[in-house]
């Protein structure tokens, strides 16, 4: 991440989507973006279709552009300089003209399990009722408690809390990062550990997008953190060669242990078992460690 100063001669309009965490996330980028790129900003709230249409289920939508591409075209016909997004929730291919110029810091990557009693995911009962509709978290779930019933549960991060407290489920499985970010990490019961439940590729991590090579892309690109791109280029690429979105039950999982790239990838098969691939690289050719993970999980 580089501090300076560009010829911004206005305020960056910035499209986020409407929800309280799209907006916690785009406060967290537009001040980081004043303190860095010395901007001004202006935030205005895009509706995607993803937010207008809650009865579809998440599987089909996620990492589909479903919660991008009306951001994606306010930045393209200009009535936005960029967008802010869940990295998470970007398809592995972008609208023509336009880049991720910013991965800012990877918050906790993980997935928390926030239960009605506050028990842990290996203390909750037989046929207690978890709720997600994530195929990854299920797939996963299933794997290591399939004596629990999962519950297909939509909804924001409050909505779905509201239901937990309301008795409709006995837990629901969320981004950790995403409740941090709202003040309400304290109502996790359990933050999963990555090496046994491997998150979503590029969870925890806020991307800004812009068109390429205008000067908003410029400001924008003085927040970019090194290791963010490391990681989430390399968990990308392993969901880019094995398939599309958030349908695909597919954890990865990448961090920098002593200079090197450690990518973990795991994949659940129809067959209910998850086959995992491990290695580690050079930092500075994350597509190539994300090819060979990809690469022994497709052939696994």
């Amino acid at each position: 991440m580089t501090t300076g100063a560009l010829a911004v001669t206005r305020a960056l309009r910035i499209a986020t989507r409407g929800s309280a965490l799209a907006r916690a996330q785009t406060e967290l980028a537009v001040s980081l973006l004043q303190r860095v790129a010395h901007v001004q900003t202006e935030v205005f709230v895009v509706h995607s279709g993803g937010d207008r249409s809650p009865d579809i289920p998440a599987a089909l939508m996620e990492g589909q552009g479903w919660f991008t591409a009306e951001l994606e075209q306010a930045v393209l016909d200009g009535r936005a300089d960029a967008a802010v997004h869940s990295a998470k929730d970007l398809p592995t291919q972008l609208a023509d003209g336009l880049t991720v110029v910013a991965y800012l810091p990877r918050a906790d990557a993980r997935d928390a399990l926030v239960a009605r009693d506050g028990l842990a995911l290996a203390d909750l009962p037989a046929g207690a009722s978890v709720g997600t509709s994530s195929p990854r978290r299920e797939a996963f779930l299933r794997a290591l408690r399939p004596d629990l019933r999962v519950l297909p549960m939509r909804g924001n991060v409050d909505t779905r809390l509201r239901k937990l407290d309301g008795g409709e489920v006995d837990a629901v499985l969320l981004a950790a990062a995403g409740l941090d970010r709202l003040g309400l990490g304290e109502r996790a019961s359990e933050r999963l550990d990555p090496h046994r439940f491997v998150p979503s590729p590029a969870q925890g991590v806020i991307a800004v997008e812009a068109r390429v090579d205008s000067t908003a892309s410029a400001a924008c690109a003085l927040a970019d953190d090194a290791v963010s791109r490391a990681v989430v280029r390399a968990e990308r690429e392993v969901l880019r060669r094995l398939g599309a979105g958030c349908r695909l039950p597919l954890g990865a999982w990448a961090r920098v242990e002593e200079g090197r790239l450690v990518l973990l990838g795991a994949l659940a098969g129809e067959d209910g078992v998850v086959r995992r691939a491990e290695l580690g690289g050079d930092v500075a050719e994350p597509l190539a460690l994300g090819a060979e993970v990809a690469a022994r999980l497709g052939a696994a």
